[in-house]
C-alpha cells in the first residue's frame, strides 16, 4: 500500500513538473516571438514614416454614427405614455493633402448632422418625423508656397454653412492671403491678415460681409487604432467685433474591431450675427440689437459607433 502511494505521489510530481516546464518553455517562446514582433513593427513604422515624408497625396477619412430608437405603449408613469422617439447622428471627416518639396495643397471636409423625433401617438397634431438638430458643413482649401520647411506664403478658401435647414442662409465664405506655419508634421497654423469674410443671408440688415484677419489651426493625426482631428477657424473683423466669429470642431475615433470603433465629436461656436438673427427672426424680439443680444456659446456633441475608411 505504501509503495502504491509512493508511486502515485512520484507520478503526480512528475506530471506537475512536466506541466511547469512546458509552461515556462511556452512563456519563453512567447517572449522571444514578441521581441521579434516588436522589432519588425518598429522597422515597419520607420518605413511608413519614410513613405509619409515622400512627396505626393495623403488621403484619409473617418466618421461617427450614433443613434437610438424607442417605442412606448401605455407606459403610464411618464407624461406621454404612448410615443415613439429616436435620434440619429452622423459625422464625417475627410482630407486630401498634396505635399511637395516646394508647395502644398491641403483640402478638408468636416460635417456633422443629427436628427431627433418625439411622436406623441395621442396627439394627432404633433410631428411624427425626424427633425434636424445638428447641422454643420465646412470645406476648406489651403495652398502654400514654401519659403522654408516650416513657413509658407499661402492662400485660403473656406466655406461654412448648414445643409439640412436654411442652406446658405447664412453661409460664410472666407478668401484671404498670408502665411502658414507648420511646426509639426500634422499641425498647421494659418495667419491671414488680409481676408474678406463674405456672408450670404436673406436678412441683410443683420448679416454683413467685412474685411478682417483669419486664423486657422488644424491638427489631424492617426496613431494606431486612434484617429482624431481638431480644427479652430476664427475671423476677426476690422470693422466691428459684432461681425467676428469662431468655430472649434473636434473628432475622435478609436478602432475596436476591423473598421468599426467608437467615436466622439463635439464643437463650439461664437457668432453674434447668428445670435441676433435667432432672437429677432425666430423668437420675435424685434427690438433686440447687437448691444443687447445674449451671444451664448453654441455647442454640440455626438457619441456613437465609428467607421474608419
Amino acid at each position: 500500500m505504501n509503495k502504491k502511494l509512493l508511486l502515485i505521489a512520484i507520478l503526480m510530481l512528475s506530471v506537475t513538473f512536466g506541466f511547469s516546464q512546458t509552461k515556462e518553455e511556452l512563456q519563453a517562446q512567447k517572449a522571444e516571438k514578441q521581441a521579434e514582433a516588436n522589432k519588425f513593427q518598429g522597422e515597419a513604422n520607420a518605413i511608413q514614416k519614410q513613405i509619409d515624408a515622400l512627396p505626393g497625396w495623403r488621403i484619409g477619412a473617418f466618421g461617427t454614427i450614433g443613434g437610438s430608437l424607442s417605442n412606448f405603449n401605455d407606459w403610464y408613469s411618464q407624461g406621454t405614455p404612448n410615443n415613439s422617439s429616436g435620434n440619429i447622428g452622423i459625422s464625417f471627416n475627410a482630407f486630401a493633402n498634396k505635399i511637395e518639396d516646394k508647395y502644398f495643397w491641403r483640402n478638408s471636409l468636416t460635417t456633422n448632422f443629427a436628427w431627433v423625433k418625439l411622436d406623441d401617438k395621442d396627439d394627432p397634431t404633433d410631428s411624427d418625423s425626424f427633425e434636424s438638430t445638428t447641422d454643420v458643413f465646412n470645406i476648406s482649401s489651403l495652398y502654400g508656397y514654401k519659403l522654408s520647411e516650416k513657413i509658407a506664403i499661402s492662400a485660403l478658401g473656406e466655406y461654412r454653412t448648414t445643409v439640412l435647414d436654411n442652406f446658405n442662409d447664412p453661409g460664410y465664405l472666407d478668401l484671404g492671403i498670408g502665411a502658414t506655419w507648420t511646426p509639426l508634421e500634422n499641425l498647421i497654423v494659418v495667419v491671414h491678415p488680409l481676408n474678406y469674410n463674405f456672408v450670404f443671408a436673406d436678412d441683410s440688415t443683420i448679416f454683413e460681409s467685412s474685411l478682417g484677419a483669419k486664423i486657422v489651426a488644424d491638427y489631424t493625426r492617426q496613431i494606431g487604432a486612434i484617429s482624431f482631428k481638431t480644427n479652430l477657424s476664427a475671423f476677426q473683423s476690422y470693422e466691428s467685433s459684432d461681425l467676428s466669429n469662431f468655430t472649434w470642431t473636434n473628432s475622435f475615433s478609436y478602432k475596436l474591431w476591423k473598421m468599426i470603433g467608437v467615436g466622439f465629436d463635439f464643437g463650439l461656436r461664437s457668432n453674434k450675427q447668428e445670435a441676433l438673427d435667432y432672437s429677432v427672426n425666430t423668437l420675435g424680439n424685434a427690438t433686440e440689437t447687437f448691444d443687447s443680444v445674449d451671444n451664448k456659446i453654441q455647442s454640440y456633441y455626438t457619441v456613437g459607433l465609428s467607421y474608419a475608411f
